[in-house]
């Protein structure tokens, strides 16, 4: 069982930057690949970004160049540094954590077994 807890989120103006983090219990957090998600109000959730239990990582489109994420495996936490946000950034994060096999499947939210509550983030034009 692992348990996600993100923080971070807030209200910032367009071309601030916002960190997300996401604490995780349990011994085997190094295994996990880890994702980023965010679901928009009136929108389907979409991936944003994950990273391998070996570091490798996978970006949407609409974030590339702009989000970085991380982990730290001694810590167990996962982070998702935000630059240059956009008003059509504003979202809830979500993190996620799950045994991926293959790299194909890390943007596809069935494949994470565990989920944190979310965080808000809000630009402003």
């Amino acid at each position: 069982q692992v348990q996600l807890i993100e923080s971070g989120g807030g209200l910032v103006q367009a071309g601030a930057s916002l960190r997300l983090s996401c604490a995780a219990s349990g011994r085997t957090f190094s295994m996990y690949a880890m994702g980023w998600f965010r679901q928009a109000p009136g929108k389907e959730r979409e991936f944003v970004a994950a990273i391998r239990s070996g570091g490798s990582t996978y970006y949407a489109d609409s974030v590339k160049g702009r989000f970085t994420v991380s982990r730290d495996n001694a810590k167990n936490t996962v982070a998702l540094q935000m630059n240059s946000l956009k008003p059509e950034d504003t979202a809830v994060y979500y993190c996620a954590a799950g045994l991926v096999p293959r790299a194909d499947l890390l943007s596809t939210g069935r494949s994470y077994n565990y989920w944190g509550q979310g965080t808000q983030v809000t630009v402003s034009s």
